[in-house]
């Protein structure tokens, strides 16, 4: 790990300003992510500016019924929050099919968002690597792939966003607030990560020293009726192959791509179609229509419609 230095501010603004007038500075919260990337030197910031202490780590009930998640919550204080397995159970679902349990004590919300995405060549500075060297190419594609993207991929990457809790949130609608140089801002979730196109090394459209402060989630009246279904290679502590939240008609994938992937295409089909099997099955048809698999994760593409299926299927009660 390379040597660097570290300041503890006194609140967000100070953090804030620090961050964004230093080129290689980093936020540091729990660093599940990031310590692990400085040892690989992967990540090599100058500069650390400590921020456990300045987000709120509560989580809020807001006047109009929904629920406001401060940024330094940790991931399993999230997941066993009576507020959040009542209203919003598949969120807590998510969380808890996600890491090991002493990394979810530890890691929050911010960070949980904002891990890179994962791929063994971006780890492996023996390889080339589009995300860790812009333009030095992707030894995912004719290399090791199983588990990487099938959906909004590019020719300069196929590495998929890794967070369980990110792809419950997209299903949700939550918004991301978010301080930075020019002020606060609010982000939809679906829209804060990228698709990999021509810059890979870019997960996020957050700008340089701008910080996540809290996550809002929108009032949920079924908060039953929502489901999040996750396959992997092993029972615990693995990443999604394939995963899915469902919450009263809307669909978001995991494990499929370099985003949470919020299934559009499907929810169109889903309004007001009847609760069957050939509806689900036509609605997850059309959501990964324009899917591409390689050589060793196309069984991926008749995963995700069977995932799909199978949790929009259990949902609504239709069938076994």
């Amino acid at each position: 790990m390379k040597a660097f230095r570290y300041e503890r501010p006194t609140d967000v603004s100070e953090a804030v300003a620090i961050v964004a007038g230093t080129p290689q500075a980093a936020f540091l919260a729990a660093g599940t992510n990031l310590v692990d990337l400085m040892k690989l030197e992967l990540a090599t910031p100058e500069l650390l500016v400590d921020i456990r202490r300045l987000t709120s780590d509560r989580i809020e009930e807001l006047p109009e019924g929904g629920v406001r998640i401060g940024a330094a919550v940790p991931n399993s204080d999230l997941a066993a929050n009576r507020t959040i397995r009542r209203r919003y159970p598949l969120l807590s679902e998510a969380l808890l099919s996600g890491a090991s349990g002493q990394l979810r004590n530890l890691a929050t919300v911010g960070g949980n968002l904002l891990q890179r995405t994962r791929c063994v060549y971006f780890q492996d500075v023996t390889t080339p690597c589009n995300k860790r060297e812009p333009g030095s190419g992707c030894s995912a594609r004719d290399g090791h792939h199983r588990d990487l993207a099938i959906l909004g991929a590019s020719g300069a990457c196929v590495a998929t966003h890794p967070s369980d809790m990110a792809v419950a949130m997209a299903a949700l609608d939550a918004v991301v607030r978010t301080q930075g140089p020019g002020g606060e801002r609010t982000i939809p979730l679906t829209e804060l990560h990228r698709l990999p196109g021509d810059e890979p090394d870019r997960d996020t459209v957050l700008e340089h020293g701008e910080l996540i402060t809290s996550v809002d989630l929108p009032p949920l009246a079924l908060a039953a009726n929502s489901r999040y279904r996750k396959v992997r290679d092993r029972a615990s502590y693995a990443f999604a192959l394939v995963s899915v939240a469902v919450v009263d008609g809307q669909v978001a994938l995991g494990g499929v791509a370099h985003k949470p992937w919020r299934a559009t295409r499907a929810e169109a089909l889903l309004q007001g179609a009847p609760a069957t099997e050939a509806s689900f099955a036509r609605a997850a048809d059309a959501e990964l229509e324009g899917a591409v698999g390689l050589r060793d994760n196309s069984f991926k593409i008749e995963l995700a419609r069977r995932v799909m299926v199978h949790a929009l299927r259990e949902l609504s009660g239709a069938g076994a």
